[in-house]
């Protein structure tokens, strides 16, 4: 029931009425949504047709990881979970949004989903463990973040990575099986590029060229509105 282009455009400068120029007004604001939505949703067709990995997590697995979390999950984390390993097994590249109040646990979510990949074979290879990419904002949050994964990861003899602007961490450290320790940014990269550390936490030096990865097949980005869209296409990317 909107008027055409040319209407629109002799109402919206020379109206004879003023509902015809807020009808000119709508059509055009239409148009202009419309368009935006027709961009996204093809771009998110395109994003969806990228290769990816068929993972299949072993349900007795990740429940042995939650249990050793230290608290039960919500009704919403385990829906959110099993969301995303429904993604996990489609041949469709995920494009999921978590969204949840400070301290309601998406981080939880987030390291059982990633256990799940690094401790999951693809179906149809042959090669060893797939790699979680983790971008955050600002040192703080990373470092917040590897902290945590670490309380999660604790007796899991799961390798995790932190690389901010600052330097490089790795859990867990030869010294103390329960601590971190500093690393160099040539060794860290090193066994980013092997697989030798399967999950990686970081600012956006994750994104930086001389990161390179076996098979990063999981990514989690905090607070995504943070980041521009090209930032967070250049993790997809890789």
């Amino acid at each position: 029931n909107l008027p055409s282009l040319l209407t629109a455009l002799v109402w919206l400068h020379a109206p004879r009425e003023e509902r015809h120029a807020l009808s000119a007004r709508k059509r055009f604001a239409f148009e202009e949504i419309f368009l935006i939505q027709l961009e996204r949703q093809q771009a998110r067709m395109l994003y969806e047709q990228n290769p990816t990995f068929l993972i299949t997590p072993k349900k007795e697995n990740v429940d042995t990881f939650i249990k050793g979390l230290g608290f039960p999950l919500t009704g919403a984390q385990n829906h959110a979970i099993e969301a995303i390993f429904s993604d996990f097994a489609s041949s469709r590249a995920m494009l999921r949004l978590l969204e949840g109040d400070v301290g309601s646990g998406k981080t939880a979510v987030a390291a059982a989903t990633a256990y799940a990949v690094v401790t999951t074979r693809p179906e149809s290879q042959n090669y060893g463990a797939l790699q979680v990419g983790y971008m955050c904002p600002t040192e703080i949050l990373a470092t917040q973040h590897f902290e945590s994964f670490i309380k999660y990861f604790i007796g899991s003899g799961m390798s995790i990575g932190l690389i901010t602007g600052s330097g490089c961490r790795k859990f867990p450290s030869k010294v103390d099986p329960s601590g971190w320790t500093d690393i160099s940014r040539t060794q860290f990269l090193k066994w980013v590029a092997n697989g030798e550390i399967p999950i990686v936490i970081g600012t956006h030096a994750v994104i930086s060229k001389n990161v390179q990865w076996k098979h990063l097949a999981y990514v989690i980005i905090d607070e995504q509105h943070r980041f521009g869209t090209k930032q967070r296409a250049k993790l997809v990317q890789k």
